[in-house]
């Protein structure tokens, strides 16, 4: 007769610095305290319990940002995950800075897919099996293409850039160190639903992979997807929920027999606060309120960046303020820079700097009318308004309208300032230096065609400090939808 034991693994994944809890008027809900008293409560019920990250622990706050993921780190020491991989923003702050924070983490990082250049040797530990009371767990973490766009400066470091490459590399792995007593293999990914869809399909089901835990796209999956027999789950962004599997494993088979996923909700009436986390986050939070809390402007109501795929509020708002008074015609202002939905109608400093951590450079372009239709319909692509897509979106500067027809592939209407662009007409065109550094990739045009136009220049050295100025003179500000971007069918 078989042998069958019970694995509980938790999951979290885009956790983005959501440390606080959030009052719900009935109930707290979300916050690393209620996330602990929920994995303490678990573990002291099941014994045999793993609890693991799927990337993005960082940004998103101001006191990941005031500590530069150092109180991260701390307070996810004292959630103890299991195991981690890394996401693209584990990178924001540095390559070496992240290699000084694996150091203060006491917990494993996982990656398979990140290494240098020049020798091909990995940067981080490719995989870990965990012995659980004698449950053997392999987890292999593999991070998304979109990390090179943040080490484009680290000259020497690499990443297999695709699908194909991830999951040949898990094959590797899975041959080279997987052994007959793994009782279960799951892939931590970090690359978003639609290509943990497609890797799934790629593997070799001898490789035995029985899981992937994702993030990324923020993707809330209200059961798991299965493509190729292994189930594929995401538990959306911050930690107001986190997903539960309750596997069953035949130890003499070394094979999951059965599983049940649910997604948890995190909030008072379901779990209770740890109260030692709940000290160590509010010590960190009283000193960024100190520092922090004082007042910019007053909105004249809330204002909203419900989407990243469209035109909204602040994404307007943000690209006017750049463009106010500036040499250029048109801010392309990337919608994944606004990291709040909703700001307002009292800013404080601490609202603006979470809204918007990724202060930079901005740079102006010269760019042809027919070269800028091309980039606009490269946005505006199937594949980038698809549903679970994760690519660049940019809001535009008061005066651009763009209405696009998804059936055509073409623009009903492409004006700056009522008047219709020409193809051979210059436009002027502002991007984030990060955007500029990755600008092939993310327009799908190259930069060096640009580039013979006129050499790009740096335009504002600090843009958020642009955000800051202008808005401590303005009082009720107001942003609204104007029709800058419409797409049909």
């Amino acid at each position: 007769m078989s042998n069958i034991e019970k694995l509980v693994l938790l999951h979290s994944n885009d956790m983005h610095g959501d440390f606080l809890a959030e009052d719900k008027g009935d109930r707290s809900e979300g916050g690393v305290s209620l996330l602990s008293g929920y994995i303490k409560e678990v573990r002291q019920k099941e014994p045999n319990t793993i609890y693991a990250i799927a990337g993005d622990m960082f940004r998103g706050s101001i006191i990941d940002s005031e500590y530069k993921g150092f109180s991260t780190i701390e307070l996810m020491n004292f959630l103890s995950p299991d195991v981690v991989t890394l996401g693209n923003h584990e990178v924001d702050y540095g390559l070496s800075h992240l290699l000084f924070l694996e150091k203060c983490a006491k917990f494993p990082i996982v990656n398979a897919n990140m290494f240098i250049k020049t020798n091909h040797t990995r940067l981080f530990k490719p995989y870990i099996t965990l012995d659980i009371n004698g449950l053997k767990v392999m987890f292999i973490g593999i991070i998304t293409d979109e990390v090179l766009a943040s080490t484009k400066a680290e000259k020497i470091v690499g990443s297999f850039i695709d699908v194909w490459d991830a999951a040949r590399q898990v094959g590797v792995i899975v041959d080279n160190y997987k052994t007959t007593k793994v009782d279960l293999t799951v892939l931590l990914t970090h690359i978003g639903f639609e290509k943990d869809k497609e890797l799934a399909s790629l593997l070799d089901p001898k490789w035995g992979v029985d899981l992937i835990i994702g993030g990324h796209t923020h993707t809330f999956l209200d059961e798991p997807c299965i493509v190729n027999n292994i189930p594929i789950v995401q538990i959306g962004i911050g930690t107001d929920q986190i997903g539960r599997f309750d596997i069953h494993i035949d130890t003499d088979e070394h094979k999951m027999v059965d599983y049940r996923w649910q997604a948890i909700p995190i909030d008072s009436k379901h779990c209770n606060s740890d109260p030692i986390l709940e000290d160590v986050i509010n010590a960190y939070k009283s000193e960024t309120d100190r520092k922090y809390s004082r007042i910019i402007t007053n909105f004249r109501r809330e204002l909203t960046h419900p989407s990243r795929y469209q035109e909204t509020e602040l994404g307007n708002l943000f690209a006017d303020l750049l463009q106010l008074d500036s040499s250029f015609d048109v801010m392309l202002y990337a919608s994944g820079s606004i990291r709040l939905e909703k700001l307002g109608p009292i800013v404080q400093y601490q609202d603006l700097k979470e809204c918007l951590p990724y202060n930079g450079l901005v740079y102006m372009l010269e760019v042809t009318g027919k070269q800028f239709k091309e980039m606009m319909r490269f946005m505006l692509r199937d594949e980038a308004l698809a549903e679970g897509s994760h690519t660049e979106f940019y809001q535009v500067s008061k005066g651009m309208k763009m209405i696009y027809h998804k059936s055509t592939h073409d623009f009903e209407e492409f004006s700056l300032n009522d008047k219709p662009i020409e193809d051979d007409q210059i436009i002027k065109i502002a991007l984030q230096d990060y955007h500029y550094n990755s600008f092939s990739e993310f327009f799908g045009f190259p930069l060096e065609e640009v580039l013979k136009n006129k050499k790009a220049r740096v335009v504002i050295t600090d843009d958020f400090s642009i955000f800051e100025e202008l808005l401590c003179s303005m009082n009720q500000v107001d942003s609204h939808i104007e029709g800058r971007i419409t797409i049909l069918d």
